[in-house]
Parts: structure tokens; C-alpha cells; sequence
């Protein structure tokens, strides 16, 4: 670009011409627009300017954020989606866990005994008198929420244990899989509400789907197709869960999409703890 600094006057012996200064030249500002398609160069009229050449770049749209599967359709569908992958094929089509432990292949000859049955209720029943009374104190004001859905199963545990009493049986006290995760659960409402609620959810859903069905077996087995009320709801099921996955919903709004992670990550807790419960009907 032409130097601005004025002319030596060196030649001081040399007249100047008497000439007009010609006007101030007129300068101009190229655009370049290069992040639009078909851009162009366009002159802007910039008077008293140096000329320059500016880029501007048009403002890049935010990458669309990464969609976690059934996020669309709410949290509730989340929490469905990381409890099935975590069935192996043979428990659920959308299953993907490979079997590694010996206790996670399929039974192959299911043979209940009624000492086994009854200590599975019993701390199953060790387990929901845990979550109902978390429940009730709500340590956390959204805990309040889930407060009589129609889900709770303690008292419908609690008749059919009377109820085993009076054909003879003795009722045995809490084993150690209850007794440890109804301690963990304990501790965990306290502090932890995200990963709470997943063992809330999963307990609770897994038992209307799954442990119907395992009750059906049991009774099948046992006795004489006797229909516990372990496995019997006041009103429409499918009704009373929608209730319940509604709330879900609405509690997890609020939650940040780390504090959704950290409760999906609790999903393989939440497995261990019930099948460990699980696996005393066949002791």
C-alpha cells in the first residue's frame, strides 16, 4: 500500500507547482462472504477509509446435541432402555448382555422349593418396607412424589407370609441379600437421589413385568397355582405404572444430563442387588 508520509522537502530550491490537491481519493472495502454458497464480493462504499480486505464468517450453526435412545419420548423410556440391553438374548430381544458369570446363564431345570420361595419373599418384603419408608420421610422433596401409586407391595408381602404361616410354615428371618441391599438403599437416599430413583424405577417395574411372571412358575411348581397377592394390584396395572412413569418424567426435568447419566449408570447396581434376591428361590 502507498506510504501516507509526506514527500522530503530536499529539493527546497524547486518551486512547487501551483496545483489543486486533487480530491481525497475514494476508497473501498471488499466483503468476502466466504461460508455462504454462491458468495460473492461485494463493495461497500467506506469514505475516509484505508482500504482493506475483511472476512466475515458467517455464524456456524451449534452441532445438534448427542440424543441419548428414548430420550424423545421421556426419561422413563431411558431407563427402559439401559434395563433391557442389560438382559441377555435370551431374556429379551433388545437384550445384549453376554453371559460371564456361571449364576448369569439361564436356569436350565427350574425347581423352586418352598424354604427358598419363602426367603425370597421375605426379603423382598425386607426390601419394599425399605423403599416405602424412604418414600414416606422423603428425605428429598421429590421422593413425596411417589408416595401411594398403587405399586407398594409391603403390605400385599406381608398377607401372603400370614398366609404361609397358616398352612404350617415357619417364616424365616431377612438372609443377607436383602439385609444388604436394603442397607444400601438406605444410604444411597440419603445422599445419592439420582441413583435412588433408578432402583426405585427398577424394582418396582421389574416386578410388574418379569416377576409376574416367575410368580406364575412358582405357583405353577409349588402351589397348586395358588396366586399370591405379591402379584395383585388395586386397579389397572398399565394404568397405575403410566401414573408412575409420568412422575418420573416430571422429577427427572429438572435434572441435568450428568445427573441423568449418573442414574442410568446405577441400572447394573440396581440388577445385582434384585438378582441376588432372586436367585434364593432356587436355594
Amino acid at each position: 500500500m502507498a506510504s501516507l508520509t509526506p514527500i522530503s522537502h530536499s529539493h527546497s530550491l524547486l518551486k512547487r507547482p501551483n496545483v489543486r490537491p486533487p480530491p481525497p481519493p475514494s476508497f473501498f472495502s471488499s466483503f468476502i462472504l466466504k461460508d455462504f454458497p454462491y458468495s460473492k464480493t461485494l463493495s461497500l462504499k467506506l469514505p475516509r477509509m484505508l482500504t482493506r480486505n475483511v472476512v466475515v464468517s458467517a455464524t456456524t450453526a451449534e452441532k445438534p446435541r448427542k440424543r441419548y435412545p428414548g430420550e424423545a419420548k421421556g426419561f422413563v423410556e431411558e431407563m427402559r432402555f439401559v434395563a433391557m440391553k442389560l438382559h441377555t438374548k435370551e431374556q429379551a430381544k433388545e437384550g445384549e448382555k453376554e453371559v460371564k458369570q456361571p449364576e448369569e446363564r439361564p436356569v436350565q431345570r427350574w425347581e423352586p422349593s418352598v424354604d427358598g420361595y419363602l426367603k425370597f419373599l421375605v426379603d423382598s418384603k425386607l426390601v419394599y418396607d425399605t423403599l416405602e419408608g424412604i418414600i414416606d420421610k422423603a428425605p428429598f422433596p421429590s421422593y413425596a412424589e411417589f408416595r401411594d401409586t398403587g405399586l407398594e407391595r409391603s403390605e400385599k408381602l406381608a398377607k401372603d407370609l400370614q398366609w404361609f404361616k397358616e398352612q404350617g410354615y415357619t417364616i424365616p428371618e431377612p438372609s443377607s441379600p436383602g439385609v444388604t441391599y436394603a442397607e444400601y438403599l438406605k444410604e444411597l437416599s440419603e445422599k445419592d437421589p439420582q441413583a435412588f430413583i433408578c432402583h426405585f424405577y427398577n424394582i418396582y417395574f421389574a416386578h410388574s413385568a418379569g416377576g409376574r411372571m416367575i410368580g406364575k412358575k412358582v405357583a405353577e411348581k409349588i402351589l397348586d397355582k395358588e396366586e399370591l397377592e405379591f402379584y395383585k394390584w388395586d386397579g389397572d396395572l398399565s394404568q397405575l405404572l403410566q401414573n408412575v412413569r409420568d412422575k418420573l418424567n416430571k422429577v427427572a426435568e429438572s435434572w441435568t444430563r450428568e445427573e441423568k447419566n449418573h442414574c442410568l449408570e446405577e441400572t447394573e447396581k440396581s440388577f445385582k442387588y434384585s438378582g441376588d434376591i432372586l436367585r434364593l428361590i432356587l436355594s
